[in-house]
């Protein structure tokens, strides 16, 4: 008796189950359709990001290869170019070395194509505060202390990552514009942070020793 009603729950749970399969088959393959498609869309679009990395990296080679050649107007504008049309990664790296190239023909160009970059919020802040070291490090002989300031006193604050040379250039360019008391003051940081590297540390008490002594009240 017992196997008789076995049978029966089983014929009953198989003509549900097509019942069930008639009424919803056609989105259960839907949804396998939809699922194979994405996988291999995705699959696809890795295929293809592989690909421009792999041209952007091959043209950037180019470029660095016409910039060791000493051809710096060939390399700007193969950087130049990549730029406008690389992989983000490879876009930043190319505005950087465009920049760098520019600086050989017309430092003031140069500066002004790293203050761009360094005005781009969506390249991320510390290559927006490389840009402000390397822009300003062009203008170190020609601006004023206040617009030195202006560019770098942000960058060397504590815990930034280009604080170091930040707080270098900060002491060079007010000891240049006979601005001791700013000069101490960068040089002073220099000395305090335990993380300055010792050949900055050398340089900063090469420069304090330039400075005339401090006054006595």
């Amino acid at each position: 008796m017992s196997e008789l009603f076995d049978e029966v729950n089983e014929e009953v749970r198989r003509e549900q189950f097509k019942k069930l399969w008639d009424k919803y088959s056609i989105y259960f393959i839907a949804l396998m359709v939809l699922i194979v498609a994405g996988a291999g869309g995705w699959q696809g679009y890795r295929y293809l990001e592989a690909q421009k990395a792999a041209a952007a990296g091959a043209a950037f080679e180019k470029a660095a290869e016409l910039s060791e050649q000493g051809k710096h107007e060939d390399a700007e504008k193969a950087f130049t170019e990549l730029a406008a049309k690389a992989p983000s990664g490879y876009r930043t790296l190319a505005r950087l070395r465009a920049a760098a190239e520019a600086a050989s023909r017309d430092p003031k160009a140069a500066a002004k194509m790293y203050d761009d970059i360094a005005a781009d919020r969506s390249i991320g802040g510390e290559w927006q505060d490389l840009a402000k070291i390397r822009a300003a490090g062009l203008l170190l002989d020609s601006a004023g202390y206040a617009d030195i300031q202006q560019r770098l006193e942000a960058s060397a604050a504590p815990k930034s990552t280009f604080r170091h040379t930040a707080r270098e250039m900060l002491a060079l360019s007010a000891w240049r514009n006979n601005d001791t008391t700013a000069a101490r003051k960068w040089l002073e940081a220099i000395d305090g942070d335990g993380e300055t590297p010792p050949g900055l540390r050398s340089r900063a008490e090469a420069l304090q020793a330039l400075l005339p002594p401090v006054a006595k009240s």
